[in-house]
């Protein structure tokens, strides 16, 4: 790998679901990755045994496929490069960049407890620090990162620009915790630093990790990546993002509200990077734009009617037949002359849908069983004198050879002028016997994707209602 080669990664905790920000991360860690030439690892973050799981593990690597965000190489498992965490803690040890510190828990609570009492911020104050002896053979003891008390650090970060933290502030945090296991802070810093990784591209609430995280890297004589923290984002409230605000899992995006893929891709985007007004911007689009620069300092706030509308957007752009199998998996699956019917009929399903789950209830007419369940609005429309008219209507449509859009206008047409009433007194009680509803697609087009046979059997169901 050579030294001007761009590597980003993505490091999730398998603790749950791949939320709205991570994968808002992951994209942003993707795009700068592809637009340099450079590459993209995954890194699953997994040294939380016990809250780790598979099903999360899974969830993530199923919501990352699903979103297109393709990974260069394997994934790695942070749990795997343990021995070499606690290798660094060692050199830390022999550099005198680190300390076995003995304090017992009693001794920390009192110390907390005493910042607590006088209002003072929490500072540990180990006497371990600066002795080797050991208080007992076989004590206890963590591995804590000496960290620097004078002067400050300074990060010149790609999104925040410069920050300073005076060092005092910085406190000595544990590498090795007292069962030998690296915490987060030292597994992190190593695993980025023997992946090559140039940029860390994560949430701003990494921010004072950042300063913590320096230590070991400044300490070890290890180069410092490019540091860019992106501001969180935030309800429409402006509070940070929860699952009140919707802050669901990517996975509940798709199967529960029906959002495709390259949509919520396009949303993420725009949470927090602009590209002038450009509101629908391609995946080839993206690439070809994306820097840091355009990322802003402000959060974010995530509104999900914007999504939709977004989300509207693609479907109209989508494939039909592609469109179709989604539906018929929301339908239970569909196979043969019924897909084929839903593929036909998606030009003019797609046409009002803002999600899969409205795409789906629109198609409802097409297998509904006779006779139909009609709605409450649609039923006000079935009046005796609309009843009189779908007689007519049958009459007319029963006599039409050539069952097209406009075959079927003309003869529902001609039934209308000869009642001296405008056309759409006449296809709404239609809709309502051809649908069971007061909007489909155009009533034209109902007509030729039921077919003759289907159609004339809806409306003579209600025409026998009136008997």
């Amino acid at each position: 790998m050579s030294a001007s080669t761009v590597v980003t990664r993505f490091a999730p905790s398998p603790t749950g679901f791949l939320h709205i920000g991570g994968a808002r991360t992951a994209l942003f860690n993707w795009l700068f990755a592809r637009h340099h030439g450079g590459k993209f690892l995954l890194r699953i973050e997994d040294t939380d045994r016990a809250r780790s799981t598979t099903e999360a593990i899974d969830a993530i690597l199923d919501g990352m496929r699903w979103l297109d965000l393709d990974w260069d190489g394997a994934e790695y498992y942070q749990s795997h490069f343990a021995g070499r965490h606690a290798e660094v803690a060692q050199q830390l040890l022999d550099r005198g960049a680190a300390y076995r510190c003995y304090m017992t828990s009693e001794e920390l609570q009192a110390q907390r407890e005493a910042a607590q009492a006088e209002r003072r911020p929490f500072r540990l104050n180990s006497q371990w620090r600066d002795c080797a002896d050991a208080p007992s053979p076989g004590a206890p003891f963590v591995v804590r990162l000496k960290a620097p008390r004078e002067g400050e650090a300074v990060i010149e970060d790609r999104v925040q620009g410069r920050v300073t933290v005076q060092n005092a502030e910085l406190d000595d945090f544990v590498l090795l915790r007292s069962d030998g296991t690296p915490t987060y802070m030292l597994a992190v810093v190593v695993d980025d630093h023997d992946m090559g990784v140039t940029h860390v591209i994560r949430g701003d609430d990494h921010l004072n990790n950042a300063f913590r995280q320096l230590g070991i890297i400044r300490a070890m004589g290890w180069p410092e990546p490019v540091y860019a923290h992106v501001p969180l984002i935030h309800g429409a409230d402006g509070a940070k993002l929860s699952k009140r605000h919707g802050a669901l899992g990517v996975d509940s995006y798709r199967d529960e509200l029906g959002i495709l893929p390259e949509a919520l891709a396009n949303y993420l985007l725009r949470l927090g990077w602009g590209h002038g007004d450009d509101e629908i911007i391609s995946r080839e689009q993206a690439i070809r734009w994306f820097d840091l620069d355009g990322v802003g300092k402000s959060p974010s706030r995530f509104d999900l009617k914007k999504l939709e509308n977004l989300n509207g957007h693609y479907i109209r752009a989508a494939d039909d037949a592609r469109l179709a199998i989604l539906v018929a998996a929301r339908r239970g699956g569909l196979e043969g002359d019924d897909l084929a019917l839903l593929e036909r009929a998606m030009p003019e399903l797609k046409a009002r849908a803002k999600n899969l789950n409205e795409l789906a209830a629109a198609a409802d007419f097409l297998f509904a069983e006779r006779p139909l369940v009609v709605e409450p609005a649609a039923a006000a429309l079935l009046d005796d004198g609309a009843r009189w008219l779908l007689g007519r209507v049958y009459s007319a449509l029963g006599q039409v050879s050539d069952w097209t859009h406009d075959g079927t206008e003309a003869a529902v047409r001609e039934v209308a002028e000869e009642a001296g009433l405008k056309l759409g007194k006449v296809a709404q009680p239609l809709r309502a016997a051809l649908t069971g509803r007061t909007t489909s697609p155009g009533i034209f087009d109902v007509l030729v994707l039921l077919g003759q046979g289907e159609s004339l059997g809806r409306i003579e169901d209600q025409m026998m209602e009136q008997a």
